[in-house]
């Protein structure tokens, strides 16, 4: 019965020796890797979470600057009276084309025919007072004063005639340069006081397109580019740019832009809306999806990106221009694998497991 606890024993020290002194062994027998492998993958950073990425590749943009815009006037001017009387002429009709020179309104002259012929005739008696005094003066039987005095009464009355002149000028109202009338010009009997409206004339030879350019892209148009637009009705028009805004609009930080079109047949219609292209200095620039830009802490647009150790980081960007495809940025290296999904949930410097889309050509 003794030689019993003997065996049990000896099987207890067999097997602590075993798990102690052979335990590498065991593991192996096993299938279990060595407890040092196990204590090098457990020192091994693990990834938070899983993105997936998308390599992209700098790019030349499309060297065109695209907006939307309109067709307008090139000069719109309101043709008004500068003296009150009535008017004598038949009124224009609506849309007539004028030349410059051409008599908008007519003016009931009034007194004012009257009122030049006794200017001219104080006039002639202040030219023979005036020559009377002169010869007297050179006699020695009238003083210079007396010159002085009828010279000067001779200026009134000449002041006189080009004033009654000038008001019976007045009276016809003119178009001041080439163009269509956008409204009928005064009615026959009407009494047009001191800046009361004749008629409205605008020029429609050339035409402006008329276009907004943001902050991002008003530094790629330069005056005197080529630009084209295609109307609403699908007809196309060429020009060149005739104006570019140095001042932004306080309300939409935008920049004026105007291309000048021949429009010498005047199909051209002012406020039709256009789809204008600009030939603007190539730039280059990655093509990126519209879902992948985010804002970092301080509000700055960009992108998530992982480096080679599949580290994040925040790369701000600006936008050039948007596409369907998406929208072309700059401010990314020549080459970036950019987080395309998941980029909400990292932040920077975490370690993260990528699994990339196609990458671009």
């Amino acid at each position: 019965m003794k030689i019993l606890p003997l065996i049990t024993a000896s099987l207890v020290l067999a097997t602590l020796y075993a798990l102690v002194m052979e335990r590498d062994a065991l593991r192996a027998l096993a299938g279990a890797p060595p407890a040092e492998a196990q204590t090098t993958q457990a020192e091994e950073p693990v990834a938070a979470l899983s993105v997936v990425t998308q390599v992209i590749e700098e790019r030349d943009v499309d060297s065109a600057v695209i907006l939307r815009g309109r067709t307008e006037a090139v000069r719109r001017v309101e043709v008004r009276s500068e003296t009150s009387s009535l008017v004598i002429s038949d009124p224009l009709e609506r849309g007539a084309r004028i030349t410059a020179g051409d008599v908008l309104c007519e003016l009931d002259p009034g007194t004012r025919r009257a009122s030049l012929a006794e200017a001219q005739a104080r006039l002639a008696e202040a030219e023979i007072n005036f020559t009377t005094a002169s010869r007297l003066s050179e006699d020695g039987f009238a003083a210079q004063t007396r010159v002085a005095s009828a010279d000067a009464t001779r200026r009134g009355a000449m002041a006189a005639v080009e004033a009654a002149q000038a008001e019976l000028a007045r009276l016809v109202i003119r178009a001041p340069f080439d163009g269509l009338l956008e409204a009928p010009t005064a009615q026959r009997g009407s009494l047009l006081s001191a800046g009361g409206l004749c008629g409205t004339v605008i020029q429609m030879n050339p035409i402006l397109l008329i276009g907004f350019a943001s902050e991002a892209q008003v530094d790629r148009i330069e005056e005197g580019a080529l630009a084209g637009a295609r109307l609403l009705s699908g007809r196309e028009v060429m020009g060149r740019v005739s104006f570019l805004s140095r001042s932004a609009d306080p309300a939409t930080r935008t920049f004026r832009v105007e291309i000048s079109v021949d429009n010498a047949d005047l199909s051209v219609r002012e406020g039709l809306s256009a789809d204008i292209l600009i030939g603007a200095t190539a730039v280059r620039g990655h093509l990126v999806p519209g879902s992948a830009l985010t804002l970092d802490s301080n509000g700055a647009l960009g992108l998530r990106v992982v480096d080679g150790e599949r580290r994040t980081s925040f790369a701000p960007v600006s936008v050039l221009r948007d596409t369907p495809q998406g929208f072309w940025v700059q401010g990314l290296p020549r080459q970036a694998e950019v987080i395309v999904v998941g980029h909400e949930y990292v932040s920077d410097g975490v370690i993260v497991n990528t699994q990339r889309r196609n990458a671009e050509r």
